[in-house]
């Protein structure tokens, strides 16, 4: 079992900054992550360097990417990719199954850079064949090169629903029309910190007028609420919405698309910091649960780090510079505090530091302002109709989570155990902060914090036998003798 001075574990540009800052220090590095290649969601390695669709064109985030693989190549920094990370223990051992089968490593600290988790508030249809998260889109986009469909619809919030838009018709595809649950003056109050990343803005603009040269309707303050299956593909019902997300009076639209790629904001990852008992908050403007920490990733619990979006949602600049200070924190602390012989002199490390927070910061400002645009609003659950499913892993529907909460569950572990809302293969990740916004309103008066989240359980990925054991015989397994009569 490899002994490490650091275990990161996410290979997003969080993660892959935290660990090129502390191998830099002369720290012994492991990096884990179950892709094949660095780059996380945005900075995504393609499969294929010719896109099957040639008329996608490489962008701004693939250069970065592959800057970002390259710097990783070049440091000593051990990678293991295609790695499934399903146990940590509070002694910061690892556990992980890759194509050689299982890995086990133990550090002295660990970085914990998972990234986040796409919400969609469930809607009547939501689980129709066709209908796809907007990352979803950005993965067949970005890493195959292909089109969702030949004709989509985008729907939800935030910034991904141009960057899909423009992609697709940069593609060859069509797109039916933006579904925005934004109003025009909820993107006006970003203004102030676009101005602050021109280099983004102009992104931006480019994404707008792609769309616009395209026709493509744009409807403001307007929700996804019903998708049907038809002989002529998906029939999407938007109706229009106030503020909070609630489906309002007025005039409904019907779109008619092969795919229906919807989104509506993240969630931190933070399964792992959870597991190990890091003391957690609630932030809505942060996505969700996140580990309470410093400026710099230290949470509450010794040598344990969290860093990029995991740690609040910012987006993926802040998340490189956020990176590099948890790398630098981590350093620093092991240098001092357990008397680790570091390449670099702990005071070189430290003058770093500030020129990480200043870079941090500027590029947290865009961030959380378009983070603000994918909170999930206080009344976008509420038309969730009784019969839909709220937990498509075990076909929860929200009936049944009303009923549990009205039955007395007052919390999200014993809304699990009697709904088992939360106890599929994804283990809550895609339900839990729906069915916990429920939860709180019907018992606690919107209070996420008394509603709680679910508990933290190994594997924390499904793993099959066969990926833990390995290749065996039964000539392999060890056979006691027989006990003396």
């Amino acid at each position: 079992m490899p002994d490490f001075d650091v275990l990161v574990l996410g290979g997003g540009p969080a993660g892959v900054n935290a660990a090129l800052a502390a191998s830099a220090a002369g720290l012994k590095v492991a990096l884990f992550d179950e892709n094949p290649a660095a780059g996380g969601q945005v900075y995504r390695d393609p499969v294929y360097r010719a896109p099957i669709s040639s008329a996608i064109p490489p962008t701004g985030d693939l250069q970065q990417g592959d800057t970002l693989r390259h710097e990783l190549d070049q440091s000593a920094v051990i990678t293991y990719f295609n790695h499934v990370v399903w146990a940590v223990t509070a002694d910061y051992r690892v556990d992980a199954a890759g194509p050689a089968g299982p890995v086990h490593c133990s550090g002295r600290a660990l970085i914990v850079a998972t990234g986040t988790t796409e919400r969609v508030v469930p809607f009547d249809g939501w689980t129709t064949p066709g209908v796809i998260g907007l990352a979803a889109a950005t993965i067949l986009l970005k890493s195959q090169g292909i089109l969702p469909g030949r004709s989509t619809l985008v729907a939800g919030c935030g910034p991904l629903l141009a960057a899909v838009a423009a992609k697709i018709i940069e593609g060859g595809g069509k797109v039916e029309a933006i579904a925005d649950i934004a109003g025009v003056g909820d993107w006006g109050r970003t203004l102030p910190a676009m101005v602050s990343r021109p280099d983004l803005m102009r992104e931006g603009f480019h994404w707008v007028r792609e769309i616009w040269s395209a026709g493509v309707p744009t409807l403001s303050r307007h929700t996804l609420v019903k998708v049907e299956q038809a002989h002529d593909g998906l029939h999407a019902t938007l109706a229009p919405c106030d503020a909070a997300g609630r489906p309002i009076a007025g005039k409904q639209r019907s779109v008619v698309a092969d795919c229906i790629a919807v989104g509506h904001g993240l969630t931190p990852s933070s399964e792992i910091t959870r597991l190990l008992r890091a003391e957690h908050r609630y932030s809505r403007q942060a996505g969700g649960w996140i580990a309470v920490a410093d400026q710099d990733g230290r949470t509450s619990r010794p040598r344990l780090y969290v860093a990029g979006d995991g740690a609040g949602i910012a987006g993926a600049a802040a998340a490189g510079h956020h990176g590099t200070l948890a790398g630098l924190a981590c350093a620093i602390d092991l240098g001092t505090h357990l008397g680790t012989h570091l390449g670099t002199d702990a005071a070189q490390l430290r003058s770093r530091v500030p020129a990480a927070r200043q870079a941090h910061a500027k590029a947290a400002r865009f961030g959380r302002s378009m983070a603000q645009l994918m909170a999930l609003r206080p009344g976008h659950t509420d038309s969730i109709e009784p019969q839909t499913i709220v937990c498509r892993c075990e076909d929860v529907t929200r009936a049944e989570i009303d009923a549990a909460c009205d039955a007395g569950a007052h919390d999200m572990n014993q809304l699990k155990a009697w709904t088992r809302c939360g106890m599929g293969p994804c283990q809550g990740r895609t339900c839990g902060d729906v069915a916990a916004e429920l939860l709180a309103a019907r018992v606690h008066g919107g209070s996420r914090e008394r509603a709680g989240c679910l508990s933290a359980r190994t594997p924390l990925r499904p793993m099959t036998v066969e990926a833990l054991t390995g290749n065996f015989s039964y000539d392999d397994i060890p056979i006691p003798m027989a006990a003396p009569l």
